[in-house]
């Protein structure tokens, strides 16, 4: 295969992948799947998100450590034109990979947490998602970034936890 044909391929494969799903993935998730199955390379595959993005195929989003990928319009209209060029087996990896994972893949979308300075302490922002709907947010203040962190790398793990207490709590009579 000539080489811009095997770049055309990890694209449509991106772009297929974001289409197939009613949520973004991460470069960590997307990577998960393409190096998993030696489709290439750890730096072959980023200048393919950095391709698509220059291309607005995909657009990112940065939260905290993590980037997360959305497929545009004009990514819709490409990888509809283009599918085709997908070979069948790559396809069928793709359900077999989102049949195993959706819901982990899902769950590492709708929980997240970052933090950012406030003058000298740090506010925390978690967040626990259903689809397009917010079912909790929270901000806290914190004194430091070490606090923070530590939040912010529980919060996936805890979330479930704190969201019955509050629920809980509030719902209790007195």
């Amino acid at each position: 295969m000539a080489s811009a044909d095997v770049s055309t391929l990890y694209k449509l494969i991106v772009l297929y992948m974001l289409d197939n799903l009613d949520f973004p993935l991460t470069n960590s998730q997307i990577s998960e799947f393409i190096l998993d199955k030696g489709y290439t390379d750890y730096f072959t595959l980023q200048q393919t998100f950095y391709d698509l993005e220059a291309s607005e195929l995909i657009h990112p989003e940065n939260i905290r450590n993590s980037t997360r990928y959305m497929i545009t319009e004009a990514g819709r209209e490409t990888i509809s034109m283009f599918e085709s060029k997908l070979p069948e087996g790559i396809k069928e990896d793709i359900t077999r990979f989102f049949e195993e994972k959706k819901y982990q893949l899902r769950k590492e979308i709708d929980i997240t947490a970052d933090y950012y300075p406030v003058g000298k302490e740090y506010m925390v922002k978690c967040m626990v998602k259903e689809k397009k709907y917010t079912l909790l947010e929270l901000k806290m203040n914190v004194v430091s970034k070490e606090q923070a962190i530590y939040i912010c790398d529980h919060w996936q793990q805890k979330s479930e936890e704190v969201y019955n207490y509050l629920i809980k709590s509030l719902l209790l009579e007195d």
